[in-house]
């Protein structure tokens, strides 16, 4: 390797043997049932099915290549628990782990995906209430639930899988599954984790119960020695980097797959362009190589491309998020390449603005990232920074309930009855400012009562599968008779980067498109444009590619607005359309977004109403190089990088703020 590199080992027994592992793969080498058998946890299947017989909760420890994931939920199906109608639940932190982990187990039952073995995420159901006994789902598909159904009857066990990952929802489900327990001792638990969390998981679930309601469960798990190697200095592009280390990974080392972890889509897709750049100079004595991205962004059919095995004489290089750290498995993977970033939501109570934050990712995550070059074989890690960088690094990242705003959270933990926010049994409590601030903004927009009880329209809004702002714009619609146009821009901005550079494509042609649904007034109105151009021409994957828009994210946004119409049409919201009358579309907007708020400054960035902060527009906004005629915009969300950027804006008058935002000063 290049001579910056600095080798050192891992091997069993290390950090990196506590990697975690999901058997969400897609492996066609030999017959299923004996690569079932060859797994670590099956020697563990008669302890595993007893532990849940006789503990209420069942705390599972998987080291990498464990299987637990999948052979789990088979054998408690194998072994009765489905029985009369039951159904067993498996929730993952991911939707692309909840998809690629039900189609494994969905092979290896023999069903097809939808029948015996489903998933669930949001926007998208592959299952039958009639049919289905292993249901993966996302965390936040089985909270929802529990908002229909409290008791969460149709389940016999409910398996919380990637907990020490601690999104927002695991936490919530594991206190509202606490108290299910109390009400069905029936219900069978069991929290699969990763990590050395196990022990304070336990104290959770024996606390204020018996010493006799929870144990721990190890399992074996199989790891190879890996090499890590590290930069002797830091680099200034890590993205350009991770490309150079790739490329000469591909040159110079033996057989196997490449996974690069990066922070999101934006550094996947230059990661992307800068290797097919050097691509046309491959030496035909090289492996071909084959760049495949992986990001939440994408659809279900092109995730599952990254779990096809390589052809023989190329290798995959799978550009991913940290959903590839734990949450789904790859099968060939012997070198990793680690930015050394993640990119996490972070939320500041007291402007109540939300950003996306690239931050030095924990030496826990570095761990795993790590460990997925040992799974078949031994492999190599590297890590695009110094080994010094591992001491200011922090050894875990802080439960996302810390970190995030709780509005919709808790409106849907009162629509559950759960009033006394103080006594509920947290894993974590959330910090007491973020609470508070989120019971001013539900009170503040009508959700709920000066009691702190749930209005009408909080108990409709908790039943939306969308953000509160965005719901609350969807029933402000009905007053301002534009629920047809409101309706799909909450659809579009619900699917990531619907427009896109296509293939072969020069960017400036594809600019040219986009100009093409450009409105003057801002970003919501141009995806508005956009969809209905894209209906208007048959919904045409020509018509697409021609206009520089994703076929697929485009009929994402089809789906996700037949679900959320059924939504409005139950609670009798017409669909009546403004009629091309811009301005009350643009004040409905405010009634949602009157929290995002921002006004022009001369030097051409924004300062945001609350907080003062220096805002700069995405390059992507038709905003970007043009001011706002009356000075002031809302827009749909923040991203931090080397500065603060606002997505997605549209011009509005600062009175609209006072005038449809409620009780904005006061809140």
């Amino acid at each position: 390797m290049p001579k910056f590199w600095k080798p050192g080992t891992a091997g069993p027994g290390s950090t990196l043997d506590r990697a975690s592992e999901q058997e969400g793969s897609l492996v066609q080498s030999a017959p299923l049932h004996s690569q079932r058998e060859r797994l670590p946890i099956h020697q563990h299947r008669s302890k595993l099915l007893y532990c849940v017989e006789n503990y209420g909760v069942t705390i599972v420890v998987g080291q990498t290549g464990c299987g637990k994931t999948t052979q789990l939920p088979q054998y408690l199906h194998e072994a009765g628990w489905t029985a009369n109608g039951a159904t067993i639940a498996c929730t993952q932190p991911r939707r692309v782990a909840a998809t690629s982990v039900a189609n494994r187990v969905a092979a290896e039952v023999g069903t097809v995906l939808g029948d015996e073995v489903g998933y669930t995420i949001r926007f998208e159901d592959v299952s039958s209430k009639e049919k289905t006994r292993i249901l993966y789902m996302t965390d936040g598909m089985l909270f929802r639930e529990t908002l229909i159904d409290p008791l969460l009857t149709r389940y016999s066990v409910i398996m919380i899988d990637e907990a020490h990952e601690r999104s927002i929802y695991t936490d919530l489900l594991l206190g509202i599954l606490k108290k299910i327990r109390r009400k069905r001792p029936s219900l069978r638990l069991i929290v699969s984790s990763a990590t050395l969390d196990a022990t304070s998981f336990k104290d959770y679930f024996v606390a204020s119960t018996s010493p006799d309601e929870a144990t721990i469960v190890s399992l074996e798990g199989r790891m190879y020695p890996v090499e890590l190697a590290y930069l002797q200095e830091p680099t200034a592009d890590y993205v350009r980097k991770a490309a150079e280390v790739a490329w000469n990974v591909n040159l110079q080392q033996g057989p196997g797959d490449i996974l690069l972890f990066l922070t999101g889509r934006e550094d996947i897709e230059r990661c992307l362009e800068e290797l097919s750049e050097m691509l046309p100079t491959l030496p035909r004595t090289a492996s071909r190589l084959l760049p495949l991205a992986l990001h939440a962004g994408l659809t279900t059919e092109e995730q599952l491309r990254v779990f096809e095995p390589s052809e023989r004489g190329s290798r995959k290089l799978i550009v991913s998020t940290n959903i590839a750290e734990a949450s789904v498995t790859i099968e060939g993977i012997k070198y990793v390449i680690d930015s050394g970033f993640v990119k996490i939501r972070v939320y500041n109570p007291t402007t109540a603005l939300a950003s996306l934050l690239t931050v030095p990712t924990s030496v826990a995550s570095a761990t795993q990232r790590a460990g997925r070059a040992g799974r078949t074989s031994p492999g190599i890690c590297y890590r695009l920074y110094p080994e010094s960088a591992l001491g200011s690094m922090p050894f875990s990242t802080p439960p996302e309930i810390t970190r995030t705003d709780m509005t919709t959270p808790i409106l849907q933990m009162k629509s559950l009855g759960i009033d006394d926010l103080m006594k509920f049994e947290w894993v974590s409590s959330p910090p007491a400012e973020t609470v508070l601030r989120a019971l001013e903004g539900l009170h503040a927009a009508g959700m709920i009562d000066d009691s702190g009880r749930l209005t009408h329209m909080g108990e409709q809004v908790a039943e939306c599968p969308v953000d509160v702002a965005i719901a609350r714009m969807l029933f402000k619609s009905k007053e301002l008779k534009c629920g047809e146009e409101i309706l799909t821009i909450a659809s579009m901005t619900a699917v990531q980067d619907v427009f896109i550079i296509p293939e072969g494509a020069p960017g400036a042609l594809a600019e040219l498109e986009r100009r093409k649904f450009t409105a003057e007034e801002g970003d919501h109105l141009t995806l508005l444009n956009a969809y209905n151009a894209f209906v208007k021409h048959g919904k045409s994957s020509g018509w697409c590619k021609a206009h520089a828009l994703s076929f697929r994210a485009m009929s994402r946004v089809v789906s996700i607005r037949a679900q959320l119409k059924k939504y409005m049409q139950r609670f009798n919201l017409p669909l009546e359309s403004c009629e091309g009358d811009a301005k009350r579309l643009r004040v409905c907007l405010v009634s949602g977004y009157w929290r995002n708020g921002a006004r022009w400054m001369a030097d051409g960035t924004y300062r945001s109403v609350r907080g003062n902060r220096v805002l700069n527009v995405h390059p992507t906004s038709v905003l970007f190089t043009r001011k706002p005629r009356s000075g002031w915009v809302v827009f749909h969300e923040m991203e931090e990088t080397k500065k603060t950027q606002i997505r997605i804006l549209t011009e509005i008058e600062p009175d609209w703020l006072l005038e449809h935002g409620h009780e904005y000063r006061g809140s």
